[in-house]
């Protein structure tokens, strides 16, 4: 069996103090953070507003962790250059957003611009029906809630669907987003992810070092790409 890529947990940017963002940054890598989780919100795609690229170059200009920017976007492929140029390392679209047609051509178009290349599925999203573009990317990261508020409970309806896809691409980044705490981060990487999105759960804790090198410790099951779906 091929082995799962390593657990990684990103802190969530959304739940940092942006009052005090260049010190957050700072903090995430003391902390040992070596990638950080960027959620770009249109106000359209999903019922909230956060930033641009604008932000982003400014995160950029503060630190020299790896930038995971999710777009949460009506029309990503607009942007995917701005955001590149701001300072972004992966640039992660919506499978709802861009749709079975021009899907591939988001995703050239990613590549095209030196980013890494992401997908990501809402909770009710069938990954099947998307598996003939999980080769084509980098990373593939499931909503474990719906997108576009931070705080949320996870959904665990969503593990079959990470199983399914870890049995099916056995070395793929597998990033899970929404409700990542010290509960359910156990389950999902049981199942199969290995990159951790976590908001709240992290910028609460008072240990955020001993929780990265918690999360990052944790053993996924032996036989993880190999769980039957159900």
């Amino acid at each position: 069996m091929r082995a799962m890529p390593p657990i990684r947990l990103l802190p969530s940017l959304l739940s940092a103090d942006f009052a005090r963002l260049a010190e957050e940054l700072a903090a995430c890598k003391q902390a040992g953070a070596k990638m950080l989780h960027v959620d770009v919100m249109d106000g359209h795609f999903v019922p909230n507003l956060t930033f641009g690229p604008f932000i982003v170059e400014a995160m950029r200009r503060s630190t020299d962790l790896f930038l995971d920017v999710h777009l949460m976007m009506t029309d990503p492929q607009k942007y995917i250059e701005a955001f590149r140029k701001a300072g972004s390392d992966a640039i992660t679209v919506h499978v709802e957003a861009v749709g079975q047609r021009q899907l591939e051509q988001v995703i050239n178009q990613i590549r095209a611009s030196g980013a890494q290349v992401g997908l990501a599925l809402n909770p009710d999203t069938d990954p099947e029906l998307w598996f003939w573009a999980f080769a084509k990317v980098d990373l593939v990261m499931f909503m474990t809630v719906y997108p576009g508020f931070g705080g949320q409970a996870f959904i665990p309806q969503v593990r079959p669907r990470i199983r399914a896809t870890r049995a099916a691409f056995p070395t793929l980044d597998i990033q899970v987003d929404g409700g990542v705490a010290r509960d359910t981060i156990p389950l999902v990487i049981a199942d199969g992810a290995n990159r951790l999105v976590c908001g709240s759960a992290y910028f609460n804790d008072k240990d955020k070092a001993g929780f990265i090198r918690w999360a990052e410790q944790q053993k996924p099951s032996p036989d993880a790409s190999h769980v039957h779906p159900r």
